[in-house]
């Protein structure tokens, strides 16, 4: 096993609970100001990192362009208070390491990697990508397995192979699977980042040894999320049991229909953003789902 030494700071820096952060859209362009907003929003209701341009930040349809920049504002405006993870996976290995180069080159703390995306690679496919960026980049990188969104599935003894490398310092497990978790948390060095990728699965993953969630309902209530991280690392597990259950019904509602749809159009209800656009082939939210939204809403007393 390689010195594992060097990224020890990022490690111990990475976990709680992190939003993977909106992109605010306006007339189809990127609004700035409203970004900057949100990112303080959750700078002051204690959210522990921010992942810019993830699943939930609409990167799919970013250009290079505007990926750069949101990771520069969300640097620039973060100013080293909690860590920033850029996402900077694709299903080109180069373009991982041209945007993984970059949000070093910005200042990001880490690289959120997606498995490759439409090609399927094989595990070992899987394996000698994420080392060409580590080893290209050497940047700490977590990666962020999703067989949903990816149509492949990074097998447990895939994550150790690759967490004997330096620069992977952990994974965003978003399998939904408690038993795929705790393969990898027993498979992996014990200073390896074991993140939930799937609200729902927070809270377990915190009782079997994850270190925290990559969130989207976050973006809806971020202190909540927060509180229930810091209750459980604070050993009142009744108290994040609660919060949990609190937050459940936001959960569910975050997928009424695809993310970051309802993320969006909750922050444009509750005005956190001027707007809840999103850009196709993502379409709003229907009415029908956008009623059921205003009253988990209303019943959180968010509006």
């Amino acid at each position: 096993m390689t010195n594992r030494t060097q990224t020890g700071i990022e490690r111990k820096r990475i976990g709680g609970a992190i939003v993977a952060i909106v992109t605010p859209f306006k007339d189809g362009k990127l609004d700035r100001e409203a970004f900057n907003t949100l990112i303080q929003w959750h700078i002051d209701s204690g959210t522990h990192c921010i992942v810019p341009c993830g699943t939930t930040g609409e990167s799919a349809t970013l250009s290079h362009e505007e990926h750069m920049e949101v990771i520069e504002i969300t640097v620039k405006t973060v100013d080293g208070r909690i860590p920033v993870i850029a996402g900077t996976g694709s299903n080109s290995t180069a373009e991982s390491i041209m945007l993984t180069k970059h949000a070093k080159d910005a200042g990001a703390d880490a690289a959120l990697v997606i498995t490759p995306y439409y090609n399927k690679p094989t595990q070992e496919g899987l394996y000698r990508h994420f080392m060409a960026v580590a080893d290209e980049c050497r940047f700490p990188m977590i990666l962020y397995n999703v067989p949903g969104r990816t149509g492949v599935n990074m097998l447990p003894e895939t994550v150790a192979r690759c967490a004997e490398n330096e620069y992977i310092v952990g994974i965003k497990e978003a399998t939904g699977s408690l038993k795929q978790v705790a393969d990898v948390i027993n498979s992996c060095p014990k200073d390896f980042v074991v993140l939930s990728g799937d609200d729902f699965t927070a809270f377990p993953t915190l009782a079997i040894g994850g270190r925290g969630v990559v969130s989207v309902a976050s973006n809806v209530m971020p202190k909540e999320m927060a509180d229930m991280i810091n209750a459980f690392e604070a050993g009142d597990l009744a108290e994040a049991r609660r919060l949990h259950f609190k937050l459940f019904p936001l959960f569910k509602a975050m997928f009424y229909e695809t993310n970051p749809v309802p993320a969006k159009t909750a922050l444009a209800m509750m005005k956190k953003i001027p707007s809840g656009e999103v850009r196709l082939p993502l379409a709003p939210m229907s009415d029908g789902n956008r009623e059921r939204l205003r009253r988990v809403l209303q019943d959180l007393n968010l509006i």
